[in-house]
Formats: structure tokens, C-alpha cells, sequence
């Protein structure tokens, strides 16, 4: 089973790490193909397509990694008919807003969708998305070790100098370093 897993990646972090090792083993993929997103339709991105590329191929050496040019998921399923079937990973937050996606049923349609739950996480957030989707049986939820992170926190503490080297990969952290990325110098 193939999994895929999208996102801006501005930069990855631990917690992208949890959510996709944890996929891995509850929900037995045989492979994992990482999306980044070159232009998210529901957030604005300050740092190049490539430079987060380069951060999530450091961040997930072990899986392939690609460019996703269309801003909407539907679309990209339907330009890549070899992944129907595939099952699609959630964040349980990015799940809670499914509904204001183009086409959200049709995402289903095309897809499963597995949601990585954290303890303490409100059911009734989940169960209230469920109850607006024609296929929810096309819904799995997994849950994971909860990691306190945010890319846009990350690029926050960065900005105001501080270093979150133990919240993202090391090789995420030494292309930070390296490269003078979300301010950081290189000495």
C-alpha cells in the first residue's frame, strides 16, 4: 500500500517524522511518497519550492520525495490515477478542516484517508467532519506520540534568533545552519 503524504514542509519537523514512522508501521505501507507542496492553496509561503524540497528530501532520506505543482489535492489525484487507492495522511487538525477542501468527497473518492490522532485530541471535532462526508467508512484514524510543534512556530523561534536544532531532523538543522535558512547564519 502506498502512502502519501503532503504539506508545505516550511521546514519538516520532528513531528512530520512521528506522524509518517508511525504510519508506516500502524498501517503496514509498503512505500510513502512525501508531497511538497510548491503552492498550498490555504497558507502563504515565504520560502522556496526548491530550498523545501531540499529540507524534505534531507528530512526523509529513506522515501520519495516530490514537487507538487497543483494547489489542490483533488487535482493532483486525478493527474496521478496510479495512486487511487492509495491512503492519504492527516494530521488530526489538517483533518478537522477537510470539509473546506475543493472537493472533499471526491478526495475520498480517489483515496483513503488515514488520521494521525494525538491523545487528548477532541472526538467530536473528528466526529463532526464525519458526519459531512458521503464515504466516511473511507476514514482510518491512528493514533501518535504527541509532538508540540508547528512549522510556523519553528520559523517564529528562528526569526527571533533562538535554536530549535532538537525540533527538526538533524540533517534538516545542518541545511539550516549551512545554508543561512529562516535567518540562521552559518557561524
Amino acid at each position: 500500500m502506498i502512502g502519501l503524504f503532503g504539506g508545505a514542509f516550511d521546514p519538516p519537523h520532528n513531528g512530520h517524522l512521528a506522524l509518517a514512522t508511525t504510519a508506516k508501521q500502524e498501517l503496514g505501507l509498503d512505500s510513502l511518497v512525501v508531497l511538497v507542496s510548491s503552492a498550498p492553496a490555504h497558507k502563504t509561503i515565504a520560502t522556496p519550492a526548491d530550498v523545501r524540497l531540499a529540507l524534505a528530501q534531507a528530512a526523509f532520506p529513506d522515501d520519495e520525495v516530490v514537487l507538487d505543482p497543483l494547489p489542490r489535492t483533488v487535482d493532483l489525484l486525478r493527474v496521478h490515477p496510479e495512486w487511487e487507492d492509495a491512503t492519504f495522511l492527516l494530521g488530526a487538525d489538517e483533518f478537522c478542516d477537510l470539509r473546506s477542501w475543493k472537493e472533499p468527497d471526491e478526495v475520498l473518492r480517489r483515496v483513503e484517508i488515514a488520521v494521525a490522532t494525538r491523545p487528548g485530541f477532541p472526538e467530536e471535532r473528528l466526529d463532526a467532519v464525519l458526519d459531512g462526508l458521503a464515504t466516511p467508512g473511507r476514514v482510518r484514524f491512528f493514533e501518535i506520540e504527541p509532538h508540540a510543534i508547528a512549522s510556523r512556530d519553528l520559523r517564529s523561534a528562528l526569526d527571533r534568533g533562538n535554536d530549535v536544532h532538537d525540533l527538526v531532523p538533524a540533517s534538516v538543522w545542518a541545511l539550516i545552519e549551512r545554508d543561512g535558512l529562516y535567518g540562521r547564519g552559518s557561524g
